[in-house]
């Protein structure tokens, strides 16, 4: 429930609650607040049992956990369940790879699965990740006096 709290954080809740209630109040604000706490907890506890009751036989292995997506989501992958095809998708995705063929695009080198499939197009693609030829010094480049 308090997960997230900071020895920090505590601290500054206990040095607030003191200077608020005072040491004398603090032991019977510290038992109200904790009966409260056990008797919503107890109530919700009989809230489920009695959704639980209602719903019947075929929903006694129901967690009310499983309203959550997140949960639903991660114990439905989790589990195995292979209906979308899931386990093909994982395996066939491979990101060290993808990374790898990212990055020697960048650098400008060839990785090592593309390389016959380069060799076989030819000439006939061009590799858009070189750098055009540099004109001759005598040629000049194309004017066009429209785009000026």
């Amino acid at each position: 429930m308090f997960n997230d709290i900071g020895a920090l954080e505590l601290l500054t809740l206990v040095v607030l609650a003191v200077l608020v209630f005072g040491p004398e109040k603090l032991p019977k604000v510290i038992q109200d607040v904790t009966r409260t706490i056990r008797k919503i907890r107890e109530f919700s506890d009989s809230a489920k049992e009695d959704i639980r009751s209602e719903l019947g036989p075929q929903f006694k292995d129901f967690e009310f956990e499983d309203l959550n997506p997140k949960t639903y989501l991660r114990k439905q992958l989790a589990e195995g369940n292979d209906d979308l095809g899931l386990k093909e998708i994982r395996e066939s995705f491979d990101l060290r790879k993808e990374m790898a063929e990212v990055t020697d695009a960048v650098n400008g080198r060839e990785s090592a699965p593309a390389a016959p499939a380069a060799a076989a197009a030819g000439a006939a693609t061009p590799d858009l990740l070189k750098k055009p030829a540099a004109p001759a010094k005598d040629e000049r480049p194309p004017f066009d006096a429209d785009a000026t």
